[in-house]
This record gives C-alpha cells, sequence and structure tokens, in this order.
C-alpha cells in the first residue's frame, strides 16, 4: 500500500460530467490511485469542468489558481483540468497556468494512464482531439465495489443541434451513441452491484441510435433486468421525442413520470434566433401527447432570458408559455456569451434588463415548483430511500417524480422502494411517513 497515490476530482456541472469522473477516477484507480476528498494530501488533482455557466473559463482559472501553494509545498503533486473547458481552452490553460501538468478533453480521459505516465515522467500531457475510436471501449471495466441505490449511465454524447447560444457541438463534439449491448453489459453490472435506479444520460439523450428501437427501444430493454426498479434520461430535445418513447412513458412501468424537456423561450421569435428548429405551437402539442400518455408525469424546463433580440414582447411570450404549460421543477438562466458561438457576435440585452426578466421568471417558476409540491401532501409515493439523513433515524430519498423525500425509517430500507405517505410540504424536500409500520422494524 506504500505506492498508493491520492487522487482528488473536483466536478462542476452536469450529471454527465459527473459519470465522467467516476470513470476517470475507476481508470486512474487500476493506475494505483484511490480517491480523496481533499486536494491538501492528493498526489493529483483533477478538475473535470463545464463549459456552460458564465464566465466559466475564468473561474476555473482562479481555481486553479488556490492550488499554487499546494504546487510549491509538493512539487510533485500533478494538477490536470479535464471536460469542457479544457476542450475549449486546450494548451491556453497550460499557457496561463504553468503548473497545470494534463489537459484532457472530454472525448479522450481514457488515454489517461498514457498521459499520467507522461507527465510523471516530468513532460505535460495535452489531448483534445475528438478521436475515431470510442473511448468507452478502451475504458478498463468497471471495479466490482458495492453501489449506492442510484447511478447514471451516459449513452449518447455531444450533439448535431448547433443552438445559437450552446458550446456543446464544439467541446463534445457530433452526435454519437454507444450500442445497446454495451449499455445492457454495464447497466446489469450496476445493478449486480446494489443499483436500483438508472438514469442514462446524453448531452441529446433521445437522439439516442445504438438500438434498432431508439431510446424508447432501450429502456423496453432494460426494464427486463430483474433488480432494475427505476429508469430516467437527461436531457431531452423536443425534436427527438417520437411516438415510442411517448408511448413509453404511459405504458413502461419502470419509466418514472418525470421529464426534462427543455424550451429555452416561449417566442417563436426568439426560437428562430437560438436556432432550436421547433415552435411554441409545437411544444405545446407536444406536452398535451405526452401528458395524454401519462396524466400524472411532472415536467422540467430550462429557460434563457435576455437573448440577444429578446424585446419585452418576446419575454412576455416565454412567461405566457410557462403559465399554460405548468412545470414542476425548472432551470432558468440569463444569456452569456459563448466564444465561437453564432449568438457571441450579436447585441446583447441591457444586463440590468436581462436580470429583471430573470428575477420576475424565477418568481413564476418557483411558484409552480411550490405547488406542484404542496400538491403531494396527503398523496402516497413509492420512494427509494438512498443514504441516511441529517436527523438521527431518517433516510432520505426521491420519490417518482424526482422530489426528495425524508421519512423515519430504519437503514435496513436504503436501497428500497417504500410506499410513503407525505404529510409536509419543505420548501426543497418532502416529509413522508412510511405507509406500513410494520416494515420499519423488519431487517
Amino acid at each position: 500500500m506504500a505506492d498508493t497515490k491520492k487522487l482528488y476530482i473536483k466536478t462542476y456541472g452536469c450529471q454527465m460530467n459527473v459519470y465522467d469522473s467516476e470513470r476517470m477516477a475507476e481508470t486512474l484507480g487500476a493506475e494505483g490511485y484511490v480517491q480523496t476528498d481533499t486536494a491538501d494530501d492528493a498526489d493529483m488533482i483533477l478538475l473535470n469542468t463545464c463549459h456552460i455557466r458564465e464566465k466559466a473559463a475564468e473561474k476555473i482559472y482562479s481555481e486553479l489558481g488556490k492550488f499554487r501553494g499546494l504546487k510549491t509545498e509538493k512539487p510533485s503533486l500533478k494538477i490536470g483540468v479535464a471536460g469542457c473547458v479544457a476542450q475549449a481552452e486546450g494548451a491556453e490553460i497550460i499557457r496561463r497556468q504553468p503548473m497545470v501538468d494534463l489537459v484532457v478533453g472530454p472525448q479522450s480521459y481514457h488515454k489517461l494512464p498514457q498521459m499520467e505516465a507522461r507527465v510523471q515522467s516530468g513532460k505535460r500531457a495535452l489531448d483534445t482531439d475528438f478521436p475515431e475510436e470510442d473511448k468507452f471501449d478502451h475504458l478498463a471495466s468497471r471495479p466490482k465495489a458495492k453501489r449506492g441505490p442510484t447511478a447514471f449511465l451516459t449513452v449518447q454524447e455531444g450533439c448535431d443541434k448547433f443552438c445559437a447560444f450552446c458550446v456543446v457541438p464544439y467541446t463534445r463534439g457530433a452526435e454519437v451513441s454507444r450500442p445497446a449491448e454495451r449499455v445492457m453489459a454495464e447497466a446489469t453490472d450496476l445493478v449486480a452491484r446494489g443499483v436500483r435506479e438508472i438514469t442514462l444520460l446524453g448531452q441529446n439523450v433521445n437522439a439516442f441510435h445504438g438500438h434498432a428501437g431508439g431510446l424508447a427501444g432501450l429502456i423496453w430493454q432494460l426494464s427486463e433486468i430483474d433488480q432494475l426498479e427505476r429508469i430516467r434520461f437527461t436531457t431531452s430535445h423536443p425534436n427527438d421525442m417520437d411516438d415510442a418513447l411517448i408511448e413509453a412513458h404511459g405504458t413502461c412501468d419502470k419509466l418514472m413520470p418525470y421529464l426534462h424537456l427543455p424550451v429555452q423561450s416561449g417566442s417563436n421569435r426568439i426560437l428562430k434566433a437560438m436556432n432550436r428548429k421547433h415552435t411554441r405551437e409545437s411544444y405545446f402539442a407536444l406536452v398535451d401527447r405526452i401528458r395524454s400518455a401519462r396524466p400524472d408525469l411532472l415536467l422540467s424546463g430550462d429557460f434563457i432570458v435576455g437573448f440577444p433580440g429578446e424585446t419585452d414582447q418576446d419575454f412576455e411570450d416565454t412567461l405566457d408559455l410557462v403559465r399554460r404549460v405548468g412545470y414542476g421543477q425548472a432551470y432558468s438562466f440569463k444569456y452569456s456569451a459563448r466564444p465561437g458561438t453564432p449568438a457571441a457576435e450579436r447585441a446583447e440585452v441591457l444586463p440590468e434588463v436581462a436580470a429583471a426578466r430573470l428575477q420576475e421568471l424565477q418568481a413564476l417558476l418557483t411558484e409552480q415548483q411550490r405547488a406542484a409540491q404542496t400538491a403531494m401532501v396527503g398523496r402516497e409515493v413509492k420512494v427509494l430511500f438512498e443514504k441516511k439523513g441529517r436527523r438521527e433515524g431518517q433516510l432520505i430519498g426521491k420519490s417518482e417524480y424526482l422530489h426528495a423525500v425524508h421519512a423515519v425509517a430504519p437503514d435496513h430500507m436504503i436501497g428500497q422502494v417504500i410506499p410513503v405517505l407525505i404529510v409536509k410540504d419543505m420548501t426543497n424536500s418532502l416529509t413522508g411517513q412510511v405507509v406500513d409500520p410494520a416494515a420499519l422494524g423488519r431487517p
């Protein structure tokens, strides 16, 4: 054990980055690294970055600056940058922060062992290519350690939509789907190690074509895994919600009644400027079809306010769409330019106007979220308990609708789906009671 090295990974951004960080840790684990929760005692620090938020690159440079003292105290410490900022900035990261040893893009992290060996020899390693080979073919098998009840599983990467505000096609590349048999093998392995809920990930996950039946076909095949109790997927594009996937929401018991379906704007003029290739009317029609298939489905969305050229009327159209659709959850952002994207060349809305619009939109979305949670009080839901809660004797998990639910329950219920009566609505969670009191003492 004397040769064991410690790895500290800090993950930014989306669930796909969480998955990627897990796989990078596993890959470096085969090279003798074990994860640590603190950078102070690490032999390697790896920042897995996201380029979606405002000034993402500058924030990473600032974060790197915080490690300068550690590097001075421990010259053998290796520092790496992975993910979408690494892809976008490339060699510029090493130029601006010479203490960085390794820069790897999201499509090349299967090469980490070779890159790690290079930096251990005193050289720097940089790889931001889009290799022809599938990185998943070259990753080491996942270790057989026990897993928690939930897991992310990437099935699709990249995007061909080229929305005017988005860097994903440039940092993650073109749409690529993993073959269904490889997804199934990884899912089966996860379930064997204790996973009961899998969330399928992709930048445009419902464009998955690694199965003859598309994403719906994959979901139905996954549903045949006996001990897999729940399936979710994210993130979707409205244009790729096909009939089979809509039908699956109504007929597949293991597919949870929650859907993240970003619309971005309620204005047709702005949607066209964003290159979204759908309209507010087509979105309304799609939501109606989905809710017809699954009436209790909780809908989540993404919104951008202050997009270049957005007028007061355009914003009012967005508010109108939100009121008509009704969201149980939503994510909303003020537009910020991403270098290299078409919208970055356009005149921006005044910052104070965009900020005021965001505040108004978020107030409406919060009102809807609170109403959706309040409506759960008195209902019985099924909760997959994931871990201990903050209070003694309390567990916390997720309902079918992705609401966080905490209840008094014994530890042996972790990893089980338990009927729970919702008795109280909290700010960002629900309080429940286990329906079968006899089950509380059952080992």
